[in-house]
């Protein structure tokens, strides 16, 4: 995972910054070809989200308004970080972004009011292929900064990560 931080160029007027750029994701990502957006409320959490191979995604994610903590965790079989998570709180005043490769599940939770969270990534949405991690597995122990959140019914349905199959 590798943490962006575009410069942000500020006068009066506010801000202006160069969000990606081929050169900037060089040796990172094959080319964006999937864009989403998705608005949510306080102690939204979403995730743990990914898709088995082939159709498995790297993810640049950022934040156009609002406040999110951001988690990967590395589902790579042979990684040594096997089993291990990443995270981090992305917010839309300093439009810090999070490159997610592909191999890791992603979810997020809104500590604002509300956030909008976009995220590109490398391949399309796959039905077939989409697999989550339940939010709160004991064994991944990801310290969550919301005590009672609220989730969608397909992720509380989703599997612990010691019984989920990712191919990679």
């Amino acid at each position: 995972m590798i943490l962006v931080e575009p410069e942000l160029f500020r006068d009066a007027r506010g801000f202006f910054a160069e969000i990606f750029k081929g050169t900037m994701f060089a040796g990172m990502a094959s080319s964006f070809v999937q864009a989403n957006v998705s608005k949510s409320s306080k102690n939204t959490l979403r995730g743990l989200h990914f898709q088995k191979h082939p159709a498995g995604q790297a993810k640049l994610v950022r934040v156009l308004e609002g406040k999110i903590f951001d988690v990967a965790v590395d589902i790579r079989k042979k990684s040594p970080h096997f089993g291990k998570y990443v995270s981090m709180t992305l917010d839309s005043d300093s439009m810090k972004m999070f490159f997610i490769p592909e191999g890791f599940a992603h979810g997020f939770c809104v500590l604002s009011d509300t956030a909008k969270v976009e995220y590109f990534c490398t391949k399309e949405y796959s039905p077939e292929l989409e697999r989550g991690i339940i939010f709160n597995d004991n064994s991944l122990n990801i310290a969550w900064p919301v005590s009672n959140p609220v989730l969608s019914d397909k992720d509380l349905k989703y599997l612990e990560f010691k019984n989920i199959d990712t191919n990679f």
